[in-house]
């Protein structure tokens, strides 16, 4: 059994047994004897994004997955790859660069996060527009169940279509339907240039702007904007909203793509404030990346059509200055007060649920968690959810309480 000398607790339940198994062999002994128990399980980490889901509702046994950290099968030329779920993103990025290869998606401190949690919580970040989340990129998946049974879904190479899509199932299911062991991934090569371009644009040509790049000759593969707060913290000089464009292709092709779209925002009003280049760049991908770690109070991320992503924006940037939203995909995040969020909650609400949109607090007071739930209110969706959650996990030992049940 592995050992337990160490304690955690998850808003506020616990302190909880901290396990860290270093095998297959170990995590199926601990699930067993959990089970047997009644016992909860809470899957863990590198714990980054730990904040996110509702309160358990008992305490349990926490599983430290990090030992689990092995590449299993990385046959370059097949472009996919298969690793346990605890090695840590950064870890897996070392590995693909070394066949100039790597995986698309932009998670919050990559040296700590791994890879399971990163599936668990459906992370993704700047360049989610161009290259899509992590639902596109898993394959193949091994989950253990109550039981201790691991059960594999898809496999190892692209074509296989073979049975029911178990892999997206457990793609931002919070850990709720087992534990994520083992995945393949299909992967990209590195592109040969990569450049962002900062350009500015006052409050009421943000919408025009973005509109303008939805029909832009150029294909970006990120399109950010920040509120002039959020913006001030990248560039000092920014005083307006400011758009953060990403292209990432040949060299050819970066590069007449940076010099249209230059054009194209002259044309509607934006100034172009700042260029990166390749390495230069890098700094500025894993700051946007980064970002929804930083800041304090409330954090909450609004999905909602792209059209409305200006609108919406520009009226909560008086009660949440810091704001960056990923345009082209209708994601905005931001921080707020809990005394702002409390006045403004019900009327958010209303608005995004007219767009057929959603509220989601990704970090805030556990007091604020028991009030109501961080997913916000029941969906017509969630009876389906909780269906599959007592189907494949009828004894309700995977974080129970944590998701949308």
């Amino acid at each position: 059994m592995p050992s337990m000398t160490e304690t955690i607790s998850i808003d506020g339940v616990g302190p909880m047994p901290l396990a860290r198994v270093g095998s297959i062999s170990e995590l199926r002994d601990l699930v067993r004897t959990s089970a047997e128990r009644g016992d909860a399980i809470y899957p863990v980490g590198g714990r980054t994004m730990l904040d996110l889901g509702n309160p358990p509702t008992r305490a349990g046994t926490a599983p430290d997955l990090t030992g689990l950290n092995q590449v299993i099968d990385y046959p370059a030329r097949d472009m996919t790859i298969t690793v346990q779920a605890g090695i840590r993103l950064a870890e897996l990025q070392r590995v693909l660069a070394g066949e100039n290869q790597r995986l698309p998606i932009d998670v919050p401190r990559p040296e700590q996060a791994t890879l399971g949690g990163a599936i668990a919580c459906n992370a993704s970040g700047p360049r989610r527009y161009g290259f899509g989340t992590l639902r596109d990129y898993v394959i193949g998946i091994s989950v253990m169940d109550e039981q201790g049974v691991e059960t594999k879904a898809g496999g190892r190479v692209v074509k296989n279509v073979a049975g029911y899509d178990l892999c997206k199932l457990h793609v931002g299911a919070l850990g709720t339907l087992g534990i994520v062991t083992q995945v393949t991934l299909k992967v990209r090569p590195r592109p040969e240039a990569s450049a962002l371009l900062a350009a500015t644009v006052g409050a009421g040509q943000l919408a025009n702007a973005l509109d303008a790049l939805h029909v832009s000759r150029t294909r970006p593969c990120a399109i950010e904007a920040l509120s002039p707060a959020a913006a001030a913290e990248l560039l000092p000089d920014a005083t307006q909203w400011c758009m953060l464009i990403g292209f990432e292709d040949n060299r050819a092709a970066t590069s007449w793509q940076v010099e249209t779209l230059r054009k194209e925002l002259n044309e509607c009003g934006a100034s172009v404030l700042r260029l990166w280049h390749d390495a230069e760049s890098e700094p500025v991908w894993r700051w946007l990346a980064d970002w929804p770690s930083r800041g304090s109070g409330v954090s909450f991320k609004a999905t909602l059509p792209s059209a409305r992503v200006a609108e919406f924006a520009r009226q909560l940037v008086e009660c949440s200055p810091h704001l960056l939203a990923h345009a082209g995909d209708g994601v905005v995040l931001g921080c707020m007060s809990a005394e702002a969020l409390q006045g403004l909650r019900s009327r958010l609400q209303a608005q995004l649920s007219s767009w057929n949109g959603s509220l989601v607090l990704t970090r805030c007071s556990v007091d604020l968690k028991r009030e109501f739930s961080v997913w916000g209110p029941a969906r017509a969706d969630w009876k389906l959810m909780q269906a599959i959650k007592g189907n494949l996990d009828p004894k309700n030992l995977f974080n129970p309480g944590r998701f949308v049940a």
